[in-house]
């Protein structure tokens, strides 16, 4: 993807996943390349439509949720590009955990029994749910590896005052609550998710995508009980298949490690599985947009 030049540009920041543009002081254009990371690592190939899944999701899940907090979103000018309103950020992200999956199972399964200052019930098996969801937030690193950390340390090291921690803790709550609502009318189990935010004056306003693929887990609910019962593994729709192919073949964003040859193969079953993800999350059919760079930048300086 190349790197665009805009009239009013003030500023440019590559991402993992994304390409973020500063139009004058008050405006942010993001666009969605088919970049995919895992372990705060970008792997070597793009997945096709990558960038538009989660553009396309990320703005349905905005639109359904603007009713419980105000969100950053203004306009969605092409496939794979947001613009909206920008947020001084927090530097924190506000993961939401309604099942004991992912990093909280790794860690529990070491031993330990506190995430991030929340302690975590005792006799507990792997994907099963919390008594209520659970906040385990990491720190926002601009390079290298988020870090865990504790509403305690947030308030202490003034990441968020404790009124910001109140509005913050109510937002992502209600947010997870609107997602696995949601998710269970498609039939699918809203697992885990982060939300980021950020102030405009002294209001908080949600940023960045919600309950995408790349931000969040999601199982299939049919069948899900019994699965556990059998000790099955889960059948889901996340990058976390991505992670877990790394973690097999040795691969953890760790030093002197290296990353695994991707085959054509497996970026097919990648993208598929994006797809398949939007489909059964919004209930609608996913429709391919191959847009030329040229199109793409003439429908956002339209805008400006």
């Amino acid at each position: 993807m190349p790197q665009f030049h805009f009239p009013k540009q003030t500023n440019f920041y590559k991402g993992k996943v994304r390409d973020v543009y500063t139009i004058g002081e008050d405006t942010l254009i993001m666009v969605a390349s088919n970049r995919i990371s895992a372990f705060d690592v970008i792997l070597p190939k793009p997945i096709p439509y990558k960038g538009q899944v989660l553009n396309q999701v990320a703005a349905h899940m905005l639109k359904a949720t603007e009713d419980i907090c105000p969100n950053w979103l203004t306009a969605n000018p092409a496939p794979n590009v947001s613009m909206g309103r920008k947020c001084i950020p927090f530097k924190i992200e506000m993961v939401v955990r309604g099942n004991l999956t992912g990093h909280a199972w790794r860690t529990y399964a070491s031993g330990k029994r506190v995430l991030c200052g929340v302690h975590l019930p005792e006799g507990m098996k792997e994907n099963d749910f919390f008594p209520t969801p659970i906040i385990t937030p990491s720190t926002k690193a601009d390079e290298g590896h988020d870090e865990d950390i504790s509403k305690e340390e947030i308030i202490a090291k003034n990441l968020a005052t404790m009124e910001d921690w109140n509005i913050l803790e109510k937002y992502a709550l209600a947010l997870f609550a609107r997602g696995k609502e949601m998710a269970a009318a498609r039939g699918l189990i809203l697992v885990d998710t982060k939300y980021e935010f950020g102030r405009i004056g002294d209001k908080i306003i949600l940023m960045d995508e919600i309950h995408t693929p790349d931000s969040s887990r999601y199982f299939y609910l049919d069948g899900f009980e019994g699965r556990q019962l059998s000790g099955e593994r889960q059948k889901q729709l996340s990058k976390e298949f991505v992670r877990e192919w790394l973690i097999e073949n040795n691969f953890m964003g760790k030093e002197g490690q290296v990353v695994p040859e991707m085959s054509g193969e497996w970026i097919d079953t990648i993208s598929k599985r994006y797809i398949e993800l939007y489909e059964a999350v919004t209930g609608e059919k996913f429709v391919p947009e191959d847009w030329a760079d040229e199109q793409t930048f003439e429908a956002i300086v339209k805008l400006l």
